[in-house]
C-alpha cells in the first residue's frame, strides 16, 4: 500500500519491500533473479543505506524543498545536506582545480607557450579510442586557435599497435616537429621516449592511465596517476587532463603577453569534446568529470562542432544530448574509425572546420560501425562458447586465432557483464603475438595487476586502469600470465571480493507513478554513468498484459497493476535469454521487473517507458 505522502511520486515505501532491515535482507526478498543477480538497495552497506538513508532522504526533502523520491535518490548516493546543492547546480568555478597542483604541469605549460610563440612544430601523438580522439581534436583546436602548428599523429590499431612507437616519433623529428605532446599514451612506453628524447624531439606526456614508479623520458609527464602526485583527480579521463593541460598553456600565453597581439580563445566551446571523451572512457561521473560533462553536454547542445553535429545527424540523435547519448550512439561511431576503418577519422571528424568533409567522415565512420557490429557478433559468439564452461573460475580467458583486435575490448566487457567476472579477450596472429583486452568487475584492480605481469616478464608491455587494460603476449608465455592473473583474481575473491552479482535498486514504483514530471524530477541527479548510476526502479507484482518480439533480439511489452494503469517497456537483446522467455512466457504469473524509466517519442508523442534491466518470479 503506497502511503499519501508518497502518492504524488508513486513511490512504495521501501520498508515494505523486504522482510528484514533493508542492510539485511535483498530487495524484495530477491536473492536470485532470471538473471542470477541478487537485489539490493542502492547504497547497501554504506554509511547512508536503510534507515539512515530514508532519514537523510526526508532531510534533504524538508530542507531544499525537494520531492522526497529525489532526496531518497541523493541519499543513497552518499550525497549529504552540505554537499546537495553544489550536486544538483554543479559549476565549473566551484569544481575546476589550479592546472599547477599536477606535477610537471607548468613545466609542460611554459614549454608548450614557447612553441606556439617561437612557431615551432608541435606534434600530437594520440590514441585511436574516443578518449584519445577527443584530446587530440581538443588540443589540436587549442593550438590552432592561438596560431600554433599542429601536427596530429595516430597510430594504426593493427600494424603499430597502442601508444608511441620510435619509428613513428622519429618520423615527426624528421618532419620538422620540435616538441611532441602523447595524450592518453606515453607512461609506459619507456622505450620509444629515450629514443625520440636522444634524437632530439622533446617530449611532453599527458596521461591518466596507472604509471609505475619509474616514468619516461621527458620534459614533462603530466598524469594525476603518477605515484608520486596526490591529485584528488585520479578519475579524469584522458581529456579531462588535457583540458587542465589547456587551462595552464592558455594562463602561460596571456602571462607572455600572447594575446595582446591576438584575441584570447572561450575555451569552454571545447568542452563537448571533453564530454564525450569523459563519459566513452567509462571514468566515474562523480565531482570534477561530472561538472565538464553537465556543462559540455549544454555546450554540445548548440551543436558548435560540426563534426559532433554531422555524427549525431547519422546516428539520427534528434533530442538534447544526455550521457546516453554520448556513450550509445556518439561514442562507438567514434571509436569505429579506430577497431575496424582508419585510425585517425575519429579526430578528423572532431577536429574539422569543414562541413562537407565532416558529413562525409561521418557517413564514412557509420559504415564501419555497422561492419564493427558484424565482426564484434561473429567474435563474441566464439568466446562465450569457450568460457562458458568456466564461468565459475575466478577469470575469464577467451583466446582465437585471427580475432578482429579492434573488437576485443567490446566482447570483453560483454563475458564480464554475462558472468560477473574479469575477462580478458586475446588475439593472436600468424607470428604467435597475442594483442589482449580486458574488463573488471567492482573491487579487482585488473590495471595494476597487468602491470604486475608485465613487470614479471610475462607480457611485451601492458596497462591500463582499475576496469579495463590492455596488453601484448607471447603465445609461449600464455599460460603463465593466465596463471599470474587467476591467482590474483582467486585471492582477491578468498579476500572477500563481491563474486556475487548484485542490481542496486533506488526504490519500487507502481506503474501510474512512472510519469514525465517525475523523469524530469531524476534529470537534476544526471548526468549518469559510473559513479553516478541511473535511477532504477522495480515494479513490484506486475502482470505482463502483452509480450512479443521485435528488431532481431528485443522482447517488448506492457505491465499492468491492479489499479489497471499500463506502462510499455522492453528488453534489449533479451531473445533466448532467461529473461527474455520469462517475460515472453510470464502470462498470468506476476513478475517483480527492474529497470530505467526512459521517454519514449514516437510520431511527436512524449511517453514514459521501461527499459528492463532483470526480473524476478514475484512469490
Amino acid at each position: 500500500m503506497i502511503s499519501p505522502a508518497r502518492a504524488v511520486s508513486g513511490l512504495i515505501d521501501p520498508s515494505r519491500m523486504t522482510r528484514d532491515s533493508a542492510d539485511a535482507s535483498a530487495f524484495l526478498d530477491v536473492e536470485r533473479s532470471l538473471t542470477g543477480r541478487r537485489w539490493i538497495s542502492r547504497g547497501q552497506g554504506s554509511a547512508a543505506s536503510g534507515a539512515e538513508a530514508e532519514r537523510v532522504g526526508l532531510a534533504l526533502s524538508q530542507r531544499l524543498g525537494l520531492p522526497e523520491i529525489l532526496g531518497r535518490v541523493l541519499a543513497a548516493r552518499g550525497i549529504g545536506l552540505e554537499e546537495a546543492e553544489g550536486f544538483l547546480t554543479p559549476t565549473l568555478r566551484a569544481a575546476l582545480p589550479d592546472p599547477s597542483h599536477l606535477k610537471d604541469m607548468d613545466a609542460a605549460a611554459t614549454r608548450i607557450a614557447r612553441a606556439v610563440t617561437s612557431g615551432e612544430i608541435i606534434a600530437i601523438f594520440g590514441d585511436y579510442d574516443v578518449d584519445g580522439a577527443t584530446s587530440t581534436a581538443l588540443l589540436r583546436r587549442f593550438l590552432e586557435a592561438v596560431g600554433g602548428k599542429p601536427r596530429v599523429y595516430i597510430p594504426d590499431r593493427m600494424t603499430e599497435g597502442y601508444g608511441p612507437n620510435a619509428p613513428a616519433l622519429l618520423g615527426l623529428k624528421r618532419d620538422g616537429a620540435a616538441i611532441c605532446i602523447t595524450v592518453d599514451c606515453g607512461i609506459t612506453a619507456f622505450a620509444a621516449l629515450e629514443t625520440a628524447s636522444e634524437a632530439g624531439l622533446e617530449m611532453v606526456v599527458i596521461d591518466h592511465h596507472v604509471a609505475e614508479p619509474t616514468l619516461p623520458r621527458a620534459v614533462a609527464v603530466v598524469n594525476p596517476n603518477r605515484l608520486d602526485d596526490d591529485s584528488p583527480h585520479g578519475a579524469l579521463a584522458a581529456v579531462g587532463v588535457a583540458f587542465l593541460l589547456v587551462v595552464a598553456v592558455n594562463r602561460a600565453l596571456r602571462q607572455a603577453g600572447w594575446y595582446k597581439q591576438q584575441p584570447e580563445p572561450d575555451l569552454l566551446q571545447w568542452l563537448d569534446l571533453v564530454a564525450l571523451g569523459t563519459v566513452c572512457d567509462v571514468v566515474p561521473l562523480t565531482g570534477l568529470n561530472r561538472c565538464l560533462v553537465a556543462q559540455g553536454l549544454k555546450v554540445m547542445g548548440q551543436r558548435r562542432n560540426i563534426g559532433m553535429a554531422a555524427l549525431a545527424d547519422v546516428a539520427r540523435m534528434d533530442e538534447a544530448p544526455t550521457a546516453y547519448h554520448l556513450g550509445f550512439l556518439l561514442g562507438p561511431r567514434v571509436n569505429a574509425g579506430g577497431r575496424v576503418g582508419r585510425a585517425d577519422l575519429g579526430t578528423r571528424l572532431l577536429s574539422t572546420q569543414d562541413a562537407q568533409e565532416a558529413a562525409a567522415l561521418a557517413q564514412e565512420l557509420d559504415g564501419f560501425n555497422a561492419e564493427r557490429k558484424q565482426i564484434e557478433q561473429g567474435v563474441q559468439d566464439e568466446a562465450m562458447t569457450q568460457v562458458e564452461a568456466h564461468a565459475d573460475g575466478p577469470l575469464l580467458v577467451a583466446v582465437g586465432e585471427g580475432w578482429h583486435p579492434g573488437v576485443i575490448g567490446i566482447v570483453a566487457g560483454r563475458l564480464k557483464e554475462r558472468f560477473h567476472r574479469p575477462a580478458l579477450v586475446i588475439a593472436f596472429d600468424e607470428n604467435g603475438i597475442g594483442k589482449g583486452s580486458g574488463r573488471s568487475i567492482a573491487g579487482f584492480a585488473l590495471g595494476p595487476a597487468v602491470i604486475a605481469a608485465h613487470q614479471a616478464g610475462l607480457l611485451i608491455n601492458g596497462g591500463g586502469h582499475a576496469m579495463a587494460a590492455g596488453f601484448t603476449v607471447e603465445r609461449g608465455k600464455l599460460a603463465a600470465f593466465r596463471d599470474f592473473l587467476s591467482e590474483r583474481a582467486a585471492s582477491w575473491l578468498q579476500g572477500g571480493g563481491q563474486a556475487v552479482p548484485v542490481l542496486s535498486i533506488d526504490g519500487a514504483l507502481r506503474p501510474g507513478g512512472a510519469t514525465l514530471d517525475l523523469l524530469e524530477v531524476l534529470g537534476r541527479v544526471g548526468p549518469f554513468g559510473v559513479g553516478n548510476p541511473e535511477p532504477r526502479f522495480v515494479f513490484p507484482a506486475a502482470r505482463i498484459v502483452a509480450a512479443d518480439v521485435v528488431g532481431d533480439s528485443h522482447v517488448r511489452c506492457q505491465i499492468a497493476d491492479s489499479d489497471g494503469r499500463r506502462l510499455k517497456a522492453i528488453a534489449f537483446r533479451a531473445l533466448e535469454t532467461p529473461l527474455g522467455t520469462g517475460l515472453l512466457q510470464a502470462r498470468s504469473t506476476p513478475l517483480h521487473i527492474a529497470g530505467h524509466l526512459r521517454i519514449d517519442r514516437w510520431q511527436g508523442a512524449e511517453k514514459v517507458q521501461l527499459l528492463i534491466d532483470d526480473a524476478a518470479i514475484a512469490l
